[in-house]
C-alpha cells in the first residue's frame, strides 16, 4: 500500500503555486511504484504575467525529460491557456502540428519542451492535475476484462479510455469523456496509466494515493482468495550469493562483449529476492516475453527482456557462456527481423541488444549507455515484475502489440528527446581502471576520463583516500560514475579481486592506467635487498599483475582496450643513487612494449608516459624520496622544485595534469594507431631523451 507522504509543515514553506507543484511532484516521484523514472507528470494552472506584464492564466506542466523525484522548478514549463483553449474545438492535430503550436504558447521560451502530455492537462477543468504509471492501476489496465474489474473497485467514479498513444487524439479523448461524465474522480488508461485531480496539491496528491490503494487493497484481497503460488510456483533453485557472484564476475565481461557489437554498452545486476523470485519461476519464461506492460517501460526496456534457458546446479558455467552468447545472438535477429517488419521509411534500428537478461538462479543483469541508465532499465523491469504480480491475482496479463511497441519505441517525439542530449563524448560508454588512483596523477587522470564521459575506478591500497577522491567526483560528475577499490599490487589475488568488483560495477574494463607508485633512493652498494624487492614488486610485479588481469578482462569482452603504463624518465635514463627504481621502471617500460606486441591481434594497445618530478599532489614526493633525491643532489628538500625546473630545456615544472593529458591522449582514438610507444613528459631532460 501507498503511505501518505504529505507533510503539512514542510508543504507550508512553498512560497508560491509552482514550489507546491515541485513538492507534490517530489512526493509522487519518490515512490517508484506510482511514477516510474522519468514518467508521469503534473500541474498547475494559475494566473503569472505575460511578457506585457499582464495578468494570464497559465499552465505550470512539466517539462519534457525531466524526473517528478527530482525535478527543481525550472524544470517546469508556463504556458498561456488562453491560446490552448481554442485547440479543444478541433477534430484533430498531428504531433508536429502540437508540438509547434505549443511553442508559441510558452510564456517564456527559455523554459523546457512542454511535455507531450501537456493538452491532457490543459484539456480538463480542474486546477491540479497528476497523471501518473502506478504498479497496481497498471495491472488494472493490463489485465484481460480489467474494465469490468475496474467497476467492481470504483463503481461509476471512473472513466475508461481505451489505448491510444500519448498526443492530441488522447487528451482530446479524455477531456470530453471527463466532461460527459460528472460523477467522474479518475481516469484509467488501458495499457498507460492513471489521471487523477483536485482543487490543491494536498487534495490532489491525496485523491491520487488513495485510487492506488483502492486498486491495491482488490489485488490483494483476490491473491489472497485464488491462494496460487507466485508466477506459477518455483522452477529453479538459486545458487548461493557466493556462487553468484562467482559467476558472474565469469559472465559479466561476456555478455558486456556480446551486447556492445553495435554500439558499447555497461552492466548492471540484480539478485534481490523479488528479482530470484521471478526469475526461478515456472510461468517467468512465458510471462516475460507477453511484451511491455506501457510505454514507460517500454522505451527503457525494450519490448521483452532475454530469458536464458539455463538450470542452476544442473548445468555448468560454460553451458551457461554458450546459451548466453546463442540468447543475445538470436534476440538480434529477432529485434532486426522486428524492425524490418514494421519499420518506416526513414528509419534508422537502434541497437538490438536487449537491455534485460534474465537468467535463473542468478537474477537480471541490465544494460545501458552508462550505469545510471543500465539502473534505470532495472528499475523499470522491477516495476514490471510487480505489475505482471498484479495481474496474476486479476487475471491475464496483456500487453501492447508489437507493432504498437515499435510505434512507441520508434516514435519521432520519442527519438527527438535523444536529440536533445549532449553529444557522447570520446570515453562514453567505457570504463577505465586507475591504480594510485587516490594520489596526484591518479584522481588528475580520473578527472580528465569523467571530463570526458568514462567512468573509472579508483584502484589504491589507500582505501580512505580512494573513497575521499570517489566522493568528490561523484558529486560533480553524478553518482556512480567513479568507484574506490582497495589493491594492494603485489597480491595476486587482491588485484583479481579489485577486477572483480569492477566488473560487478560496470560489466568490464576498456582502459588500464597502470600509475601505482613509490620510491626509495640510496647508492647502489648500500641498496639493501629489501629496497630492491620493494621497487621490483610494486614497480616491476605489480605492474604485471593489473596489466595480466585487465589483458584476460579485455579478451573476454572482445571490445579490445588501452593500458597506459606511467613508468618514468628512468626509464631510459641511468639516475644517481636509484638503480633499484630506475631497474623497476625499466622493466615496466619493457614489459608495456611486450604486451603490445602480444595485444595487438585484440585490439589491445599498450603505451607509456615517462614523466619526471612530479612534486604536486604525490604521496611520494611527501615521503623520505624527497630528502633522499635532495641529498643526491646535493640540495635541500624545499629547493627541488626549482632544481628540476632549472635542468630542464622548457624551464618548466611539471604537474599532475601535465601527465594526464598524455595519458588520455594515448587512450583516446587519435592514438587509435599507437602501440608501443612511449611519450616522455619532463620538460626535456636531454640525457632522457629515448633513443
Amino acid at each position: 500500500m501507498v503511505n501518505n507522504a504529505w507533510n503539512k509543515e514542510e508543504a507550508a514553506r512553498a512560497r508560491n503555486a509552482l514550489d507546491e507543484l515541485v513538492y507534490r511532484s517530489h512526493l509522487l516521484g519518490s515512490d517508484r511504484s506510482i511514477a516510474n523514472w522519468g514518467g508521469g507528470n503534473t500541474s498547475i494552472k494559475t494566473v503569472a504575467k505575460d511578457f506585457r506584464g499582464r495578468d494570464v492564466e497559465v499552465l505550470w506542466v512539466k517539462g519534457s525529460g525531466s524526473d517528478l523525484a527530482t525535478m527543481e522548478a525550472r524544470h517546469f514549463t508556463a504556458l498561456n491557456l488562453e491560446d490552448i483553449h481554442p485547440l479543444l474545438e478541433r477534430d484533430q492535430m498531428s504531433d508536429e502540428d502540437m508540438v509547434a503550436y505549443l511553442g508559441h504558447c510558452m510564456l517564456d521560451p527559455r523554459h523546457p519542451r512542454p511535455s507531450i502530455e501537456t493538452l491532457l492537462h490543459a484539456f480538463l477543468p480542474f486546477k491540479h492535475v497528476d497523471h501518473t504509471h502506478p504498479d497496481a492501476i497498471i495491472s488494472l489496465c493490463c489485465t484481460e476484462g480489467g474494465r469490468e474489474i475496474a467497476e467492481k473497485i470504483y463503481g461509476d467514479r471512473f472513466v475508461w479510455v481505451p489505448y491510444i498513444r500519448p498526443g492530441f487524439s488522447l487528451s482530446k479523448m479524455i477531456a470530453d469523456t471527463v466532461r460527459a461524465n460528472p460523477h467522474a474522480e479518475l481516469v484509467l488508461m488501458e495499457k498507460h496509466g492513471l489521471v487523477t485531480w483536485g482543487d490543491s496539491s494536498e487534495e490532489s496528491y491525496f485523491h491520487t494515493i488513495s485510487v492506488i490503494n483502492e486498486a491495491q487493497r482488490y489485488i490483494e484481497e483476490q491473491a489472497a482468495a485464488r491462494n496460487q503460488p507466485l508466477f506459477g510456483g518455483q522452477k529453479y533453485q538459486s545458487l548461493s550469493p557466493e556462487e553468484r557472484r562467482h559467476l558472474l564476475v565469469q559472465i559479466l565481461p561476456i555478455i558486456r562483449g556480446e551486447v556492445s557489437r553495435e554500439q558499447r554498452m555497461l552492466t548492471t545486476y540484480n539478485d534481490s529476492p523479488e528479482i530470484l523470485q521471478f526469475v526461478n519461476s515456472q510461468n517467468a519464461a512465458t510471462v516475460s516475453q507477453v511484451g511491455a506492460a506501457c510505454p514507460d517501460h517500454l522505451v527503457h526496456t525494450k519490448r521483452v527482456p532475454l530469458f536464458v534457458d539455463w538450470t542452476p546446479n544442473t548445468d555448468d558455467s560454460a553451458g551457461l557462456v554458450e546459451r548466453i552468447k546463442s540468447g543475445i545472438a538470436s534476440y538480434k535477429q529477432d529485434y532486426a527481423d522486428y524492425f524490418q517488419q514494421y519499420k518506416s521509411d526513414g528509419d534508422s534500428m537502434t541497437t538490438p541488444a536487449p537491455r534485460v537478461i534474465l537468467i535463473p538462479g542468478i537474477g537480471m543483469i541490465n544494460t545501458g549507455k552508462s550505469q545510471a541508465m543500465a539502473r534505470v532499465s532495472d528499475a523499470l523491469y522491477q516495476r514490471a515484475i510487480s505489475v505482471m504480480k498484479g495481474t496474476e491475482a486479476l487475471g491475464t496479463f496483456t500487453s501492447l502489440d508489437a507493432r504498437e511497441s515499435y510505434a512507441i519505441e520508434y516514435w519521432p517525439l520519442e527519438l527527438y528527446k535523444l536529440t536533445l542530449q549532449p553529444p557522447e563524448a570520446e570515453f562514453s560508454r567505457q570504463v577505465a581502471l586507475i591504480t594510485g588512483g587516490a594520489g596526484g596523477i591518479g584522481s588528475a587522470t580520473a578527472r580528465h576520463f569523467l571530463n570526458q564521459g568514462a567512468h573509472v575506478v579508483l584502484a589504491d591500497i589507500n582505501l580512505e583516500g580512494a573513497q575521499k577522491v570517489a566522493d568528490e567526483l561523484n558529486a560533480i560528475y553524478g553518482a556512480g560514475r567513479a568507484l574506490p577499490v582497495k589493491v594492494d599490487v603485489t597480491d595476486e589475488k587482491a588485484v583479481i579481486d579489485s577486477f572483480a568488483e569492477t566488473i560487478l560495477a560496470y560489466g568490464g574494463v576498456d582502459h588500464l592506467v597502470n600509475n601505482a607508485g613509490i620510491a626509495a633512493a640510496s647508492p647502489f652498494d648500500e641498496t639493501s635487498l629489501k629496497d630492491w624487492n620493494f621497487n621490483i614488486n610494486i614497480l616491476a610485479t605489480g605492474y604485471f599483475l593489473v596489466a595480466r588481469e585487465a589483458f584476460r578482462q579485455m579478451k573476454l569482452q572482445g571490445l579490445g582496450g588501452s593500458m597506459v603504463f606511467i613508468t618514468s624518465k628512468n626509464a631510459v635514463y641511468a639516475g644517481k643513487n636509484s638503480a633499484a627504481y630506475s631497474s623497476a621502471k625499466a622493466a615496466e617500460a619493457h614489459l608495456a612494449r611486450c604486451i603490445a606486441a602480444e595485444g595487438g591481434e585484440f585490439g589491445i594497445r599498450v603505451n607509456s608516459v615517462l614523466p619526471d618530478a612530479v612534486l604536486q599532489g604525490s604521496a611520494i614526493w611527501s615521503s623520505r624520496w624527497r630528502n633522499e633525491r635532495a641529498q643526491a643532489y646535493g640540495i635541500e628538500p624545499d629547493q627541488l622544485e626549482e632544481y628540476y625546473r632549472k635542468r630542464t630545456t622548457l624551464q618548466v615544472n611539471i604537474y599532475p595534469d601535465d601527465i594526464a593529458n598524455a595519458i588520455i591522449f594515448l587512450a583516446s582514438t587519435q592514438s587509435a594507431k599507437t602501440t608501443g610507444c612511449m611519450i616522455t613528459v619532463d620538460g626535456g631532460v636531454p640525457a632522457a631523451f629515448t633513443r
